[in-house]
């Protein structure tokens, strides 16, 4: 099976392109990042999804974000919104979809896979820039110019499957490979047993997904 990266944060998207990764015949290596996330629960979720998606290799990077926060996500002085907000909001953290596949990339050129794939959406999303089709492109072509296999003309792609898909479109696709999204944390506020808060940006989206998919949504919730 031909080797790739996977950045899985153990959530609904990541878990529904590692189904994607492996139907597509790619031995998955998958990549989950400790980068002083508040929802810390979502490694503990990753560490199920790799097991049980069949990925052949899990690995855990510790790096602090925390160092300069800036983002709900990273900061303890900034509260996680639980209303809709305008504009890019305070969830969004600076420069982290660089920070990843950054680390990916240099995984992938230690183990010669020339394939990286990971869950950035930009329709059912909150509207993060490090999420939309030219910032793939953009980061592919400079994957190319920047390592040791680019230059000795091994191409490198990078893999974002469910980028034009909705959230409904993306959980029936991981549906019809056996995804068991009651493995999966996707709130910014989930307790450290990995329950929802129901009230997040992430746990609108993913909740929205459920009821247009058609599909029982079997999310834990701490409230309704």
């Amino acid at each position: 099976m031909t080797p790739a990266i996977l950045l899985l944060s153990g959530g609904l998207d990541s878990a529904t392109v590692l189904a994607i990764a492996r139907e597509r015949g790619f031995a998955c290596h998958a990549l989950s990042i400790d980068y002083g996330q508040k929802h810390h629960a979502e490694l503990d979720a990753a560490r199920r999804v790799a097991q049980a998606g069949g990925a052949v290799a899990h690995r855990i990077a510790k790096l602090d974000l925390t160092a300069w926060g800036g983002s709900a996500l990273t900061d303890a002085r900034i509260d996680v919104p639980t209303a809709p907000t305008s504009g890019i909001p305070v969830t969004y953290v600076p420069a982290r979809n660089t920070i990843f596949l950054s680390l990916a990339l240099a995984w992938a050129e230690t183990i010669g896979a020339a394939d990286i794939f990971a869950g950035m959406n930009a329709v059912d999303y909150s509207g993060y820039p490090d999420c939309r089709p030219e910032y793939v492109a953009a980061f592919q072509a400079m994957a190319r110019l920047a390592t040791k296999a680019g230059v000795e003309g091994q191409g490198l792609t990078i893999h974002a499957p469910i980028i034009h898909l909705t959230k409904a479109d993306i959980i029936l696709e991981g549906t019809r490979l056996g995804v068991d999204y009651a493995m999966t944390v996707s709130c910014y506020r989930a307790d450290a047993e990995g329950r929802a808060c129901g009230a997040c940006d992430s746990c609108r989206l993913r909740r929205e997904g459920f009821v247009a998919a058609g599909i029982a949504d079997p999310t834990r919730y701490t409230k309704a």
